[in-house]
């Protein structure tokens, strides 16, 4: 599932985020959602949140649970 839609993306969820850095790239960052900045209900390039671990990016893959 991406992570466009704001309905699916929430604290505590497991999710690969593209840091402002690696957008060339395409590198991905895996961590656990402590927040959502973005108050859109959608967004094109991805809802940008901030993990657990302070780093901030916009939500490329939610990683499905089970």
């Amino acid at each position: 599932m991406n992570g466009q839609n704001r309905k699916d993306v929430y604290p505590g969820l497991e999710v690969d985020i593209i840091l402002k850095k690696d957008q060339r790239s395409g590198k991905l960052t895996r961590g656990i959602v402590k927040n959502l900045l973005t108050s859109a209900s959608f967004h094109s390039r991805g809802i940008k949140v901030r993990l657990e671990d302070g780093q901030i990016g916009r939500v490329a893959n939610i990683i499905e649970e089970g």
